[in-house]
């Protein structure tokens, strides 16, 4: 006589899966629920200020009323989604005065929102300072191998530091993580300097947003640094890169740029009348779609190793890829992602 036993593999956990809602700013909120709804996501991630403005969120009345905020948040509920984050990225150390002073007061004011609202994070950028105190632009410095560049450097740390000690306590007393996007033309760019700046300002409430694709086209190993990083990572970008051709003669810090297109067909898709520069035509690198640099399987090692960390971690799709239009950018890259968690 023979037996045999079935063994049934459970199948994954859901997880947050989401998105940016900020390439979708023609949109009223509750249409861009919908069309998340449609792509198979769960949650979405509205900007409240920074370098965009904030069509899906109405910061000051929300501030300014609980009835106003039970209401944004059954707006969410009664679209089958959650509000899976708020967004301010900006630079809040800029020394230019109708930038650096106002996306750090947006940042003060998200903080307060959110932790009226309930929101767990939010996405937000280390920030640039000038050279030094009379300097009048942002200046990144990419490789301090001038003892000039480490001067500029600690002056940067001098200005950043101070400023982050304030918000982290601020965001303390909210309840409520800030995730700073690891992305260049910011002081903390890489997962070693985060942890370098984290431990200078003894941080509890200001972590990570992982966007892999800022880290992509630097040479990074996205999952060794996932796990260097551990609980530092708070919330989650899906966005890919796509190396091309050109990285052989140009290198990934190349400056070939041009000015932002005057027809707004040619624009990069960043957000709510933001533009970036214009890429050259034989790029070394690009933004593209999830799915389009990275296939599958990529992105599923890319999940099981947020995973490990925090299985109700909100991953939310960051469309920025000027190949593919709003609805389909979005829906080819919950397409990708929702594949990638499903084969876990």
């Amino acid at each position: 006589m023979t037996s045999s036993t079935t063994t049934n593999a459970s199948a994954p956990s859901p997880l947050n899966l989401g998105a940016y809602t900020a390439c979708l700013h023609n949109y009223t909120l509750e249409e861009a629920l919908d069309i998340l709804a449609a792509d198979g996501l769960t949650g979405a991630e509205v900007n409240v200020g920074g370098f965009i403005p904030s069509p899906h969120c109405p910061v000051d009345l929300l501030i300014g009323s609980q009835t106003a905020r039970d209401d944004y948040l059954a707006t969410f509920e009664a679209h089958g989604m959650r509000l899976a984050g708020l967004n301010t990225s900006g630079n809040v150390l800029s020394p230019l005065p109708d930038q650096g002073p106002k996306h750090a007061y947006d940042l003060r004011r998200a903080i307060e929102l959110a932790g009226k609202l309930g929101v767990g994070e939010i996405v937000c950028m280390s920030g640039t300072p000038g050279t030094d105190p009379d300097g009048k632009y942002p200046a990144w410095v990419v490789n301090p191998w001038d003892g000039t560049q480490l001067e500029v450097l600690e002056y940067q740390k001098s200005v950043l530091d101070p400023f982050w000690r304030e918000m982290d306590l601020r965001a303390q007393d909210a309840g409520v993580q800030l995730a700073l996007e690891l992305h260049p033309h910011n002081v903390v760019f890489t997962p070693v300097n985060f942890l370098e700046f984290a431990d200078r300002i003894d941080a509890k409430n200001v972590g990570v947003n992982m966007d892999p694709s800022h880290l992509m086209w630097q040479g990074l190993d996205i999952v060794e640094s996932i796990r260097l990083l551990g609980s530092h990572i708070k919330h989650v970008h899906a966005k890919d890169t796509k190396l091309f051709p050109g990285v052989g003669t140009r290198g990934v810090l190349d400056s070939s740029f041009g000015p932002v297109p005057a027809d707004p067909a040619l624009r990069t898709p960043t957000g709510f009348d933001h533009y970036v520069s214009t890429w050259p035509a034989d790029p070394a690198w690009r933004f593209v779609t999830v799915g389009e640099g990275h296939d599958v399987p990529w992105w599923t090692e890319f999940l099981k190793a947020l995973v490990e960390i925090d299985p109700q971690m909100n991953i939310n799709i960051e469309h920025e890829d000027a190949a593919f239009g709003q609805l389909e950018g979005v829906e080819l890259g919950a397409k990708n992602l929702i594949a990638a968690a499903d084969a876990r």
